[in-house]
């Protein structure tokens, strides 16, 4: 098989709420259990979904987001993501056609699946049907002929009976019926403020929720003919991705040998793209994970720090409780080094979480609200950071039920373009913190310059050494 004709699927559906997540899901988990080295990729910029899909495949759960990175970047990340598996699965987003807003097909499930040549199965919600199903998937196959619609999987089906009278009604749509599920209650996975509770909170339950999903999906999918409809596909016309090319060619070199940047994880930081970690290595830094709830201490010899998102509101009390960390983090930025905060990781360096005490480093307050905020941003960097130089212009997302006052520092982080102006996030010293997840794929600068920056730390002279 050529490394560009990797097997593949796009699994769609016409809304959020039919159970894109369930199949696709289920699917790695059948296909995985069946042997197969699975490559489990997800639409968009959600950080939950992908966790799920590493556990049913055991690979890394990878985005495709054409808003975030670019549309040219789809191919390269989908083949890099990919590479040697004999399957990749893909979960869509919204609905088939819901893209970026007022972007048209941007970012779209769509999108994706045109610029993979990728088959989309559609999953549809089947509860409140029957006949109506065939004009709804008529529909969608004939929106966009580029969009290869080549099977429909019916869910959340209630009897015998109505799944006779639903294949009945596709049974002259042209479109396959791929599989059927019936509906239940079983394999359902908790959600909270932000969609799904991630794997990293609940691992032992997930896993059993997996392996719920795939039973469910052998037993009412044909995967031989999903399998032969995933290897139907031509070759993408790409070259995979590659971290160490995206650097150039002075990527992986540093004056002071790998510094060591220390990378938050754990069930509180549990949103990152799996590309980041992955730069940071080809920059030339050695990458030395930690759980803040867990760790009393950074990794020795930590020379930089990265804390991503996450849900570090529901772990506030158990995040202040370890002091010994929050004041390592503190000593850590008050000594010049690079820190690269998002999200979760800006409450994090905050002075408190709704009146927890947090790291300090930033003269902010956070605190849980009502209101989601939740979309894509544009921004550019507005002074020389860590982690971006003056003038470098970002595609990025919101999500989050947090707020901070102050929302900026004096030098704020980003100046916040589209879709509105505004001035975001906090700058000071080595530290750049902000409420925008950056997918660094698309700007490969963002790592080599945290790497730099660690290095440059790295050969500081010494507090009180002899100038």
């Amino acid at each position: 098989m050529s490394a560009t004709a990797v097997p593949r699927l796009v699994i769609a559906a016409p809304s959020s709420g039919a159970g894109k997540t369930t199949v696709a899901t289920g699917l790695m988990a059948a296909f995985a259990e069946a042997g197969l080295s699975v490559s489990p990729h997800k639409v968009g910029p959600d950080y939950i979904d992908p966790g799920y899909h590493s556990l049913a495949t055991g690979r890394p759960g990878r985005n495709l987001d054409a808003y975030l990175c670019g549309p040219g970047r789809i191919g390269p990340l989908f083949l890099h993501g990919a590479a040697g598996a004999d399957l990749a699965v893909v979960e869509g987003v919204m609905g088939l056609f819901d893209g970026a807003s007022g972007m048209g097909e941007l970012s779209s499930t769509a999108q994706v699946a045109k610029l993979l040549r990728a088959p989309v199965v559609l999953v549809v919600d089947a509860s409140s049907q029957s006949r109506s199903v065939a004009a709804l998937v008529h529909g969608f196959a004939s929106w966009d002929p580029e969009v290869r619609l080549a099977g429909v999987i019916l869910n959340k089906v209630g009897s015998d009976r109505h799944e006779e009278l639903l294949r009945d009604a596709m049974g002259s749509s042209g479109v396959p019926v791929l599989g059927a599920l019936r509906r239940t209650q079983q394999a359902r996975t908790p959600s909270r403020h932000l969609g799904l509770v991630p794997v990293a909170e609940r691992r032992a339950e997930a896993l059993e929720s997996v392996r719920a999903l795939a039973a469910r999906v052998r037993e009412g999918c044909d995967l031989e003919a999903l399998l032969a409809l995933a290897r139907s596909v031509p070759e993408l016309p790409d070259a995979p991705w590659d971290a160490a090319a995206e650097l150039g060619p002075a990527a992986g070199t540093t004056a002071s040998g790998k510094p060591l940047i220390a990378v938050a994880g754990g069930a509180a930081f549990t949103f990152s793209y799996a590309e980041h970690a992955e730069l940071l290595a080809a920059a030339g830094a050695e990458v030395a994970p930690f759980d803040p709830l867990r760790d009393e201490q950074l990794p020795p010899g930590t020379q930089g720090l990265v804390i991503g998102g996450g849900f570090p509101e529901m772990y506030a009390p158990d995040l202040s409780a370890n002091a010994p960390l929050r004041t390592a983090v503190a000593a850590l930025a008050a000594s010049g080094a690079p820190v690269s905060a998002e999200c979760a990781g800006l409450l994090y360096l905050s002075r408190s979480i709704d009146g927890k005490p947090m790291c300090g480093v930033l003269p902010a307050e956070a605190r849980m609200t009502e209101r989601l905020t939740l979309g894509y941003r544009e921004a550019v960097a507005l002074a020389d950071n860590a982690l971006a130089a003056a003038g470098t212009r970002v595609r990025g997302h919101e999500f989050h039920r947090t707020t901070l006052e102050p929302g900026a520092g004096e030098s704020p982080a980003w100046g916040m373009t589209h879709p509105e102006r505004r001035v975001e996030g906090f700058v000071s010293g080595g530290v750049h913190a902000s409420y925008l997840h950056v997918h660094w794929a698309a700007e490969p600068s963002l790592a080599g310059r945290l790497v730099e920056s660690a290095a440059r730390y790295a050969l500081r002279p010494a507090p009180g050494a002899a100038r």
